[in-house]
């Protein structure tokens, strides 16, 4: 694996490892076509990881916030999303958050950081849409194996994606990042 270049093109989390002091993971871009089964399933599709990913493991997925920031409007977080009921880490993720262009109620809401973003979106029924540009083989570091509850270092699989509104404003770019698959085949 090759060291991203300058890690623009992997947006936000070259600017959480940056805040953080730390230098990024080794990063490839993969094509999709690349993602092996079963995280093609689970990454290589224009849905929410939300939705994808309680279709997959049977039931709500609840967020835990490692760490958040606001600058202005733009809520930034470093998460991750487990089954609820369980505490085994289903995806780790960093997201910017555009405050600006959500309803008050909703921003309350995803300010509250109970529930994951497009949960939110979805049950206050507000039209958006999910872009992945980047897919992205990763060398697990430190901060990922802590956040992803792993012993040993391991190459993961994710996705860059980008949640737009009906207006087709930036409302969120979340980097999203799964654990080692551990048996499970895939999207039901």
């Amino acid at each position: 694996m090759a060291a991203s270049p300058n890690g623009k093109w992997i947006y936000p989390l070259d600017e959480f490892y940056a805040q953080a002091g730390l230098s990024l993971p080794l990063v490839d871009l993969v094509r999709g076509d690349e993602v092996p089964e079963p995280y093609r399933s689970l990454l290589v599709h224009a849905r929410d990881m939300t939705p994808t990913l309680e279709n997959a493991y049977g039931g709500n997925i609840q967020l835990r916030v490692l760490q958040s920031g606001l600058a202005g409007q733009v809520l930034s977080r470093e998460v991750v999303l487990a089954p609820e009921g369980s505490t085994k880490p289903v995806a780790f993720g960093v997201i910017k958050i555009n405050l600006e262009y959500l309803p008050d109620a909703v921003r309350r809401l995803v300010l509250e950081g109970k529930r994951p973003l497009g949960a939110v979106l979805r049950g206050e029924t507000i039209e958006h849409a999910s872009h992945p540009d980047r897919y992205i083989r990763v060398a697990a570091d430190p901060l990922i194996l802590r956040a992803l509850d792993l012993n040993s270092p391991c190459v993961l699989w994710g996705r860059r994606n980008v949640i737009t509104d009906a207006a087709e404003r930036t409302l969120a770019h979340v980097v999203e990042i799964l654990p080692p698959s551990n048996g499970f085949a895939g999207v039901k």
